[in-house]
């Protein structure tokens, strides 16, 4: 028997501002891909870092799932979160990565409120993207998504007449 207690070690460590630690309670969870213990840490406090990634992994995993019942609120509920709380995270992502990665969020989100019928808030939402100086990946971006957006809703508008 040793004569004095071991601490255990921290299984991963982090660099964050050019310094290593160990990971927070908000990595490990997002690294852990599952959406209850995502769900579980996401009052933790964290470097913005490891924020904007459990938030941006929520609202990809709810909307993926956004069929099934309650999935689609998840979604909107972290991702006007994490579009609330993103000016704030964008100056530490750049800084850490060099560049700022591709947000999906934005994206995610105009989709289930546009399925909602929710037209003026997915436009907003797109606009919110093209501020921040976001991308979504398609050739028109998200200039193109509010046009698409807008149709959909002039659409919706004559059916209903």
């Amino acid at each position: 028997m040793w004569p004095f207690r071991r601490t255990p070690k921290p299984i991963y460590t982090i660099e964050r501002e050019g310094k290593c630690g160990p990971a927070s309670s908000v990595w490990l969870a997002w690294q852990s891909g599952s959406l209850k213990k995502m769900l579980a840490v996401v009052n933790d406090k964290c470097h913005p870092v490891d924020r904007h990634f459990l938030l941006m992994t929520i609202v990809m995993k709810a909307y993926k799932q956004r069929r099934k019942k309650g999935m689609a609120d998840l979604c909107i509920k972290y991702g006007w979160l994490h579009i609330q709380e993103f000016p704030r995270l964008r100056g530490p992502l750049i800084r850490n990565m060099g560049k700022l990665p591709r947000v999906s969020t934005h994206q995610y989100l105009s989709t289930v409120l546009t399925e909602r019928g929710r037209y003026e808030d997915a436009i907003r939402v797109c606009e919110l993207a093209i501020e921040q100086g976001l991308s979504d990946g398609t050739k028109g971006g998200y200039r193109g998504r509010i046009d698409r957006i807008r149709r959909k809703m002039q659409a919706q508008r004559a059916r209903n007449k």
